[in-house]
């Protein structure tokens, strides 16, 4: 079994200036991410459909909303409770996003991790599009080991990485109110 290919802070922070895809532990699960303009090297890893969209993970709220249109006061609200922490905001796209990472739609799920080590790598990075660690259909890679037994080439952060998590709570914002996609660690409130 291939032992993980662990890198520092710094070198993870190089090799996605470069266009590579990187892993780095999350208040969730560990997360397979790249620039946004990489996004295509993402679903390659994951052998994933591009008819579903990959989400935005940044250091900070500000960091975000670029890449959506507008910032309404009930996204702000809803952000302030949630962030950093396990809730991601679906949301309509900005110009900026990216077709590949927005799959077919009109909107991005953004988040920011409540682990100190992600936010310091996001805030080095920019933001980056990411999702879960696995093959498309397959439960999220949790340990360094099981992640280079499935992506050995794969650069991971040097770092602790946290027991198991519910995922991210998904909320989307359709029609002026918020709709629940996805129940997770995220509790509410949510008005």
């Amino acid at each position: 079994m291939p032992a993980p290919h662990f890198v520092s802070l710094e070198r993870l922070c190089e090799l996605a200036h470069a266009g590579e895809a990187i892993c780095f532990p999350t208040d969730t699960v560990p997360a397979l991410a790249a620039l946004p303009r990489q996004a295509q090297v993402v679903y390659e890893l994951k052998r994933r459909s591009r008819d579903k969209p990959l989400a935005i993970l940044a250091a900070n709220t500000e960091s975000l909303q670029s890449y959506v249109l507008g910032w309404e006061t009930a996204w702000s609200r809803l952000a302030g409770r949630g962030w950093p922490g396990a809730l991601t905001l679906v949301l309509p796209a900005s110009a900026q996003v990216p077709a590949d990472a927005i799959a077919r739609g009109s909107t991005v799920g953004v988040r920011v991790p409540d682990l100190v080590m992600a936010r310091q790598l996001l805030a080095r990075t920019g933001p980056l599009v990411a999702s879960s660690v696995n093959l498309s259909g397959q439960a999220p890679l949790l340990h360094p080991v099981d992640i280079a037994a499935v992506f050995p080439q794969l650069p991971i952060l040097q770092a602790e990485f946290p027991s198991a998590r519910p995922p991210s709570t998904v909320m989307k914002w359709q029609s002026g109110h918020w709709k629940m996609v996805r129940q997770g660690a995220f509790v509410g409130p949510f008005q």
